[in-house]
């Protein structure tokens, strides 16, 4: 990733494939299949419709959802293609996602409270404002000192993790949306009304 906070939409696609890797609502892990859950009751109906909050209580407070609301708009701002991922309720995405009991929501849970403390201690230290008020140039500051756990100084190292982390749950909430859908250009299990066959660049690529 190139040494700034912001995501252009082909960076955001590439880090979407590994996201799909690490990141799934319906992670056999997390949903316990393959045997009966345990500590946290009963699995949710994943068939039907929920409201924020109808799942479980939510985790975040009203000063920390306008911080990461604004944090995911950094990621991923709008452009001529689709509309910000702060637009789209990403950050109710994130807050449902840590607020679930299961152990790997869990970890994420502590993870990205800690990470939104240091953010917000930041933000004050450096402007003398909550993060959410920053100017844009202000955020990008902030951000593009821990966009790179590789590249980050040593005292920013978990900062940089909370970051990857938030990166992933931001990309994996705003790509399964249908307008992050569109965005890809996915067409899904569409029926076409004709095919030509495979381009004649990529028969030729694989000597067919």
């Amino acid at each position: 990733m190139h040494d700034s906070a912001r995501m252009d939409r082909r960076q955001a696609i590439k880090w979407m494939l590994a996201a799909t890797a690490t990141i799934s609502v319906l992670d056999a892990q997390s949903f316990g299949v393959g045997g009966p859950a345990t500590g946290y009751g009963t699995d949710p109906n994943l068939m039907e419709v929920y409201k924020p909050g109808g799942l479980w209580p939510l985790t975040f407070t009203p000063p920390q959802r306008r911080a990461v609301a604004a944090l995911c708009d950094v990621i991923l701002p709008s452009d001529e293609r689709s509309p910000s991922a702060s637009h789209l309720k990403v950050h109710d995405f994130i807050d449902e996602w840590i607020s679930a009991p299961y152990p790997k929501q869990r970890e994420d849970r502590q993870q990205i409270l800690e990470g939104l403390a240091w953010l917000e201690t930041e933000s004050k230290r450096l402007f003398d404002k909550p993060f959410a008020e920053l100017s844009e140039v202000q955020k990008r500051q902030i951000c593009d000192r821990i966009c790179s756990v590789e590249k980050c100084p040593l005292d920013l190292n978990n900062a940089a993790r909370f970051f990857a982390k938030f990166r992933i749950l931001t990309m994996g909430g705003f790509y399964t949306t249908p307008e992050g859908m569109k965005d890809l250009q996915y067409l899904g299990n569409v029926p076409l009304t004709h095919f030509d066959g495979p381009p004649p660049e990529v028969l030729g690529y694989l000597k067919l």
